[in-house]
């Protein structure tokens, strides 16, 4: 028996997870590895081969590190649950107009229901994954950190984890930088593993392409939403364009309208299939609507709070109030934010403290 515990690592066979497995292993914990079976991009019809934690090289570089230091490894299947609860997501979003975020909902329902589970039938204390943050306790509540990798922080894909998950759950990378990994991986002796390159693309498109995906997952979509107008912020109709669902909100390449001036899409109508277009500073808007929230750092939210509001992954976060009392709630910025895309997260900062986040509903205009 292990004096720390046993503890079920999610292994997608890239470096990340498996030093987090192989770091707990060392640290006294009795580790079983998994690596999750969630898609076959080979039914898709796209263009690429599997990649990421879907191919049977990752597989098989999870499975033979775990041989290697002796402690057991499982593949398991949850296709169907990926399905349901991240790519039909996925496709019905697109369908009403607005840019969803899939690494969200895969954390939520995947990388944690799913995986606890898991961990709860093979009799493990713990989950553990390879994502770039901390976690705190504080006045009875678990909540997210930023990890110290400012490059790799993926905080803002954890907004939505239930206490019961988070109580349960290990991140041994927190308090690293992606290098210090990377010579852990030379040092435990994966040379190949240390230079392992990522990928950022969505693993059930990874060609990119999630135009061609929606096509071949919505039979007849072409002939349902093609020649839809485009129309300017006055109304004015300027174009004809391939249909509503092949467009986000601050997109500029690919439209297929020359206006003489830079143009960008401002706003997705999916019940008259039209997309509006304007400028860039037609883009930016004082506050938002945000809704589907989770709290993390305070059990609700009590009163107006100020915080850094990040609505992209990659946002460096924006000051501003959520107002408490509002429903859906209401975000008014400090200044006005560009490119506020309904679909994608909300999530709310006090320092580096994930407060709670939400989905997008919509950006306002005062």
């Amino acid at each position: 028996m292990s004096k720390n515990g046993r503890v079920l690592v999610a292994m997608s066979g890239g470096v990340d997870s498996t030093v987090t497995a192989l770091m707990l292993h060392d640290q006294g914990y009795e580790v079983v590895g998994v690596t999750m079976k969630t898609w076959d991009y080979a039914t898709s019809g796209g263009s690429k081969k599997e990649t990421g934690c879907c191919n049977l090289d990752s597989f098989n570089d999870a499975r033979a590190a775990a041989v290697q230091h002796g402690f057991p490894h499982y593949i398991i299947d949850i296709r169907e649950e990926f399905g349901h609860y991240v790519i039909d997501n996925f496709v019905e979003e697109y369908l009403s107009g607005r840019t969803p975020n899939p690494c969200i909902l895969c954390n939520t329902h995947i990388k944690w229901e799913a995986l606890l589970r898991r961990a709860d039938a093979l009799h493990c204390d713990y989950i553990a994954t390879g994502h770039y943050v901390n976690l705190k306790y504080e006045n009875g509540r678990y909540f997210v950190s930023k990890g110290i990798d400012e490059n790799k922080d993926q905080s803002y894909v954890m907004w939505g984890l239930s206490q019961a998950c988070l109580s349960r759950t290990l991140f041994p990378l927190g308090k690293y930088r992606k290098h210090e990994i990377r010579e852990m991986a030379l040092a435990y002796g994966y040379p190949e593993l240390a230079r392992k390159s990522e990928s950022y693309e969505i693993c059930f498109v990874p060609d990119n392409d999630y135009r061609g995906f929606l096509k071949r997952k919505v039979a007849g979509l072409d002939n349902h939403v093609q020649g839809g107008k485009f129309v300017w912020q006055d109304g004015t109709v300027v174009g004809t364009h391939q249909g509503y669902p092949f467009y986000t909100v601050g997109q500029r390449k690919g439209l297929g309208v020359a206006l003489g001036k830079p143009v960008f899409v401002t706003e997705i109508i999916p019940e008259t299939n039209t997309v509006v277009l304007g400028e860039e500073k037609d883009l930016y808007r004082p506050a938002m609507e945000v809704y589907k929230l989770n709290w993390m750092k305070y059990p609700a939210l009590d009163q107006d709070r100020q915080v850094t509001i990040k609505v992209r992954y990659r946002d460096p976060g924006s000051s501003g109030r959520i107002l408490a009392g509002t429903d859906p709630l209401r975000v008014a910025f400090d200044y006005p934010v560009k490119g506020i895309a309904p679909g994608q997260s909300a999530v709310f900062y006090e320092g580096d403290d994930v407060v709670g986040g939400g989905i997008i509903l919509r950006s306002l205009r005062a």
